[in-house]
């Protein structure tokens, strides 16, 4: 039997229909740098799925390349962002952000999630520290949807977030690498248009969700970062052949392609999570997305990895670790079946 693939969402190269667009015009001449007309629809598009027709979009190619390029856009030289111990930025892209110039200031995460409180409660420290000048100032907050606990946020937990933000001054981001599988959730009550009201900034992945690469940032309001075109060529992440881009967000948007692709993977984590927990093996996280975390002893850990492909997430005790699961846009009913049939 090959080896199944579990391990992550963007092991595949891209959908059919996106590579079929691809194809196509693969030898038409446009302008370079998304200043096309094929990106001009794709932004249109996406406009229209957020409700949003004055929105800025900028298409990108990968989630690192984005998050540090949008949190360097919005934050001044002497601001941090914050974020959950556990976020993205916190923990998968190896100082970036620090990198670039912008201390991450982590908070302690629940379920995955930072709330309102946790977050007002950081910005009252600050004022209240005599010796705040000498002390990176909260600038704004990053949030990702789903979390990296696959966990989500409610539209009531956002709009606290939102209010808090308001209140001092800071600006909201989401990432959206995962957000595709956020939306496809039954029980999720964030929709685009909602994310388009309440954030300064939020990113629709594709790396993740069918395409060869890329990610769309969305800034609802247009003159927000009026020289962020620029500021993608200062970090690299302006692409040459833009129209790359375009031609895969146009495909991803046409016919609900998008939200298709999510829906699909929900259903496979949901057969995997009963399986696990039908045999005997209890869930880490209440992830009601396409990441499944469950907790195996190490044996039947072992055994899975012979047959498997999947991510040693954390320990859990000295004979049990919590282990990730993932299923993608591609992930088949055959490749569910398979790995149901080795537990």
């Amino acid at each position: 039997m090959d080896k199944l693939y579990f391990i992550s969402d963007y092991q595949e190269g891209a959908h059919p229909a996106v590579l079929a667009l691809l194809c196509e015009t693969n030898l038409d001449k446009t302008p370079g740098y998304g200043t096309d007309a094929v990106c001009d629809a794709a932004r249109d598009k996406i406009r229209a799925a957020c409700g949003c027709p004055g929105a800025a979009v900028h298409f990108l190619v990968g989630g690192t390349q984005t998050n540090v390029t949008v949190i360097d856009a919005l934050l001044r030289p002497w601001q941090g962002v914050v974020a959950a111990q556990s976020g993205h930025i916190s923990t998968h892209e190896a100082g970036a952000v620090e990198f670039h110039g912008h201390k991450v200031l982590a908070l302690p995460p629940t379920n995955g999630k930072i709330d309102a409180a946790a977050i007002r409660a950081c910005c009252e420290r600050y004022l209240a520290d005599e010796s705040r000048e000498h002390i990176v100032m909260p600038g704004m907050v990053y949030l990702s949807q789903p979390t990296e606990s696959g966990t989500l946020y409610s539209l009531a937990e956002l709009r606290a977030i939102r209010a808090v933000c308001d209140e001092f001054d800071m600006a909201l981001y989401v990432d959206g690498a995962r957000l595709a599988y956020a939306l496809a959730y039954g029980a999720n009550d964030v929709t685009l248009p909602d994310l388009a009201r309440l954030c300064d900034a939020f990113y629709i992945g594709g790396t993740k969700c069918g395409l060869l690469f890329g990610e769309a940032v969305v800034i609802p309001d247009g003159k927000r970062l009026p020289h962020f075109f620029t500021t993608m060529k200062q970090h690299g992440a302006l692409l040459a052949k833009g129209r790359l881009l375009g031609v895969q967000f146009g495909a991803l948007f046409t016919d609900g392609l998008y939200f298709r692709l999510g829906a699909g993977a929900i259903a496979a984590a949901d057969r995997l999570r009963e399986a696990f927990v039908r045999a005997g093996h209890p869930l880490a996280y209440a992830s009601p997305t396409n990441q499944v975390f469950v907790v195996l002893d190490n044996a039947t850990m072992a055994r899975l990895a012979r047959s498997a492909a999947f991510e040693s997430w954390e320990p859990y005790d000295d004979a049990h670790t919590v282990v990730r699961f993932v299923t993608g846009w591609a992930t088949t009913d055959a490749d569910v079946d398979a790995l149901i049939a080795l537990l």
